[in-house]
């Protein structure tokens, strides 16, 4: 069991992350949703401990997150495997070595550098490529993939980390239709098979319903809906999302004009009134 008590993340004046409760059931698939700026990225860094938090507290299996350091914390940043928008490849290595750095916390780094791994990572390697239909590129240059591509290595590095959670921060974003449903099948595959706890940033409502168990909306750092799929009406999304709705797959036309100062924090594992 994941929980996260009273989070809190403060630049400056502005809240990022403002007085978050969750938990987050062991094996579950979560969707984080919300416009642009309403925290969901921040949450994710607070969480692998990417960042510190202004305030509260991270725990997992019972034992404070929020309170480790050096070996201990990379130890849990190994545990919860982060994956970017943006893939955080190194284009001038091949897929191979790349996923092979997923092991990097489990080993002394210099040994890293002079690409030292065993024949169990690598068999490792060439097994999570599998999975994600991306072994016969594992000779390629990183730099020579398609964008769907590069996510599928991503998601496959994550996987040698061993995580019990994975943090997906807009997976999708920057790919096409066909290769966006690629990478969420693979998300949705390593949750079901490996019963693996993700959690995933999505902007669109539609993706979000079709591939998790429970969706978390998030407005101005706060939770402001926390339930199943179904649960979530028209018009809370379209509070939810505000300008973007349209952009987010809302049918703005069953939905009411937003009205973001209705909307109330919804803390710990309840429900919020769809």
């Amino acid at each position: 069991m994941l929980k996260v008590d009273r989070l809190a993340k403060h630049f400056a004046t502005a809240k990022a992350v403002d007085d978050v409760s969750l938990e987050i059931p062991e094996g579950q698939m979560v969707g984080i949703i919300g416009r642009s700026g309403a925290g969901k990225s921040t949450l994710l860094r607070l969480i692998n401990r990417l960042i510190e938090p202004t305030g509260g507290r991270l725990s997992f299996e019972g034992r404070d997150i929020t309170a480790l350091k050096g070996a201990e914390l990379r130890r849990w940043r190994a545990r919860c495997a982060m994956i970017f928008q943006q893939f955080n490849l190194v284009n001038r290595l091949d897929v191979m070595t790349n996923v092979l750095i997923g092991r990097v916390g489990y080993r002394p780094t210099l040994s890293t550098l002079f690409k030292a791994f065993t024949p169990a990572e690598r068999a490792m390697a060439i097994h999570a490529l599998h999975r994600l239909d991306m072994d016969a590129q594992a000779l390629q240059r990183a730099e020579t993939l398609s964008g769907g591509q590069q996510q599928r290595v991503a998601i496959a590095r994550a996987l040698m980390q061993e995580p019990e959670i994975v943090l997906a921060d807009e997976p999708i974003a920057s790919l096409d239709p066909r290769n966006a449903e690629k990478v969420m099948d693979a998300l949705k595959a390593i949750n079901r098979e490996d019963g693996i706890t993700v959690l995933v940033n999505l902007h669109h409502l539609d993706t979000a319903r079709a591939y998790c168990d429970r969706i978390i909306g998030m407005a101005a750092g706060r939770v402001v809906f926390d339930g199943a799929p179904a649960e979530l009406s028209p018009s809370l999304a379209s509070e939810i999302y505000g300008q973007e709705s349209e952009e987010a797959g809302i049918d703005t036309a069953r939905a009411p004009r937003p009205r973001e100062a209705a909307m109330e924090p919804v803390h710990g594992a309840a429900l919020a009134n769809a």
